[in-house]
């Protein structure tokens, strides 16, 4: 799905570089909002910061840092507490934290088979969460209806003082059309046009991928945290992935890169979906692990039920899990070879998946990668599990308000 961050968000990793110098003849004002903002993202990222903290990763003084620290407060935007326990002799140095129960996003998914909704708080926290399910062949403009319903039920145990800094919606963009063939991103225009007409009274959404926006979360507070060069590859109706290159979502055009699973890798292999034959994800997916069990799909339990199988030593389960792990291992190979990250995340179906087959996945990257990229890449399970689309979608929604904290504070 296309997004208004065509270039991606701003960097959020555990360990922030120092302010970035500002641009020759910016004023005084823009230089404040511009530290308000790094103040606000790193307490953010980070959870509850002393102020001496703040001092020395943001590398300003320490009365820059309390009088930046002061104003944030008096726009509700943090709070400053003295620290409970004192380490040392002295005055403690005040704890500066996000409000998160006051300030917070609308975070949205549409998903495989689920809609989710939550509000989730500055500092990353979800506050409230709700479901329903997505109908079989329910158009991503469609599902904008039910998670309005879903927005507005929570928005009843909102607090009178509450800041909604904004909205955003991670979705899985591949759709199939009347004669099954999978179209990619066909419904831009019509998703945001129902997302203006439900939400007209408040803040703009954003819309992005779920494979993008999940890479984004699993970079800011995941298993990626603070790694600039991620590949995060998510399982779900098909296979995609989102990529962090030198700290940033690589979108592509109109937003629609990312779409590994249909990066042919066995040409005499099944038709795909696409029109296409031997795609990745006709190697790797859910249906792929199946049949090689001898197991019929539609059993939302079946591959549980094989992977519990393999782990028993079930040797019928044991080599359909190797054969669909060596075709994991086969497109992640190619996918180092070209990106060179530093981090392979798996997520969605494929995470269990990879912890499952996760040495004949290493195996195929020890004869296919080059040594360069072999030797720095590290392949890791996703951590956040189904709420990264939300906590990643809240990153999004939130980006502006990290951009410039006062004047969102303000209009809010």
């Amino acid at each position: 799905m296309a997004t208004p961050m065509r270039s991606g968000p701003p960097r959020q990793g555990r360990n922030p570089e120092p302010l970035p110098a500002s641009a020759p003849g910016a004023s005084q004002e823009e230089i404040r909002r511009q530290n308000l903002g790094a103040v606000l993202r790193y307490v953010h990222v980070h959870g509850p910061t002393s102020r001496a903290e703040l001092t020395s990763r943001l590398r300003l003084n320490r009365s820059t840092i309390g009088a930046l620290a002061a104003d944030l407060a008096a726009a509700g935007l943090v709070t400053e507490e003295v620290p409970t326990t004192a380490r040392r002799a002295g005055r403690p140095s005040l704890v500066v934290s996000p409000r998160s129960g006051r300030v917070y996003a609308h975070a949205l998914s549409i998903e495989a088979d689920r809609l989710r909704a939550a509000r989730v708080g500055l500092g990353g926290r979800i506050l409230d969460l709700r479901e329903a399910d997505r109908p079989s062949g329910m158009a991503a403009p469609d599902a904008v209806a039910p998670l309005a319903d879903l927005v507005r039920d929570m928005e009843r145990a909102v607090p009178g003082d509450a800041l909604l800094a904004g909205g955003a919606v991670a979705v899985v963009d591949t759709t199939r059309d009347a004669d099954g063939r999978i179209r990619i991103g066909g419904a831009d225009e019509t998703l945001h046009a129902a997302l203006s007409a439900e939400f007209a009274a408040g803040p703009r959404f954003v819309t992005g991928d779920l494979a993008d926006i999940a890479a984004l979360a699993e970079h800011v507070r995941g298993v990626a945290a603070g790694v600039n060069d991620v590949v995060y590859l998510h399982g779900d109706l098909g296979v995609s992935a989102g990529i962090i290159s030198g700290g940033r979502l690589v979108l592509g055009h109109r937003g629609r890169s990312g779409k590994v699973g249909h990066m042919v890798v066995n040409p005499d292999g099944l038709p795909c979906g696409c029109g296409s034959r031997g795609c990745w994800e006709t190697e790797i997916g859910e249906a792929a692990l199946l049949r090689h069990a001898g197991r019929k799909p539609g059993d939302p339990d079946a591959v549980a039920d094989v992977l519990r199988a393999a782990a028993a030593g079930e040797q019928p389960a044991v080599a359909a899990v190797e054969r669909v792990a060596d075709w994991l291992g086969f497109g992640v190979a190619n996918l180092v070879n070209v990106v060179n990250p530093n981090t392979v995340v798996f997520g969605g179906s494929l995470r269990e998946l990879y912890l499952a087959g996760a040495d004949t996945v290493r195996r195929r990257l020890d004869t296919m990668v080059l040594p360069p990229c072999r030797e720095i890449v590290h392949l890791r399970a996703a951590a956040l599990g189904r709420d990264a689309a939300l906590i990643g979608a809240a990153e999004l929604a939130f980006d502006t308000l990290l951009a410039d904290p006062l004047q969102i504070a303000a209009t809010g």
